[in-house]
């Protein structure tokens, strides 16, 4: 089961979107305010005063990921059932580009828009995520090949 490298992909997929919890997706600056987004809220950080902090929390995106989360973790444990394993993949990348849009949203929401904004490397963890499951979809098609031409040969 964790041999096959679409398990592994699957693995670093669910690992990506985990890490979307932890690392900022965009911080911008207005009136000594620095406004951090990450996928659980927007943290305004005000500058000399103690540095106090209030999130605003999206938690529709954070479902969405937690969904995302637990569907490619689920699709590891389908190794049997190979056209189930694609559907939930294909599932689980809607679920990822819906986050994505959502976090799009909740960055269009901090004062001022996305306008002069600084993006982090949390951006670009969507992209990846979504690399990591093509892998995993063309993973298990070369392993469907391999079973056809395994019974072609009995």
């Amino acid at each position: 089961m964790i041999q096959r490298v679409q398990s592994i992909w699957l693995l670093l997929a669910s690992f990506t979107l985990i890490c979307l919890f932890f690392i900022p997706l965009i911080t911008k600056s207005v009136n000594n305010t620095e406004y951090l987004l990450y996928m659980d809220g927007q943290y305004p950080l005000i500058k000399g005063a103690n540095d106090a902090a209030i999130a605003v929390t999206p938690i529709g995106a954070m479902i969405i990921n937690g969904v995302a989360v637990l569907l490619s973790l689920i699709c590891i444990f389908q190794f049997r059932n190979r056209v189930m394993q694609k559907r939930l993949i294909m599932i689980d990348m809607v679920l990822i580009i819906a986050t994505a849009v959502l976090s799009t949203l909740n960055a269009s929401l901090l004062p001022g828009g996305i306008s002069g904004s600084s993006i982090h490397i949390g951006s670009s963890l969507f992209i990846l995520a979504l690399v990591f499951c093509m892998l995993a979809i063309r993973g298990i098609r070369k392993d469907e090949q391999l079973l056809r031409s395994a019974d072609r040969l009995r």
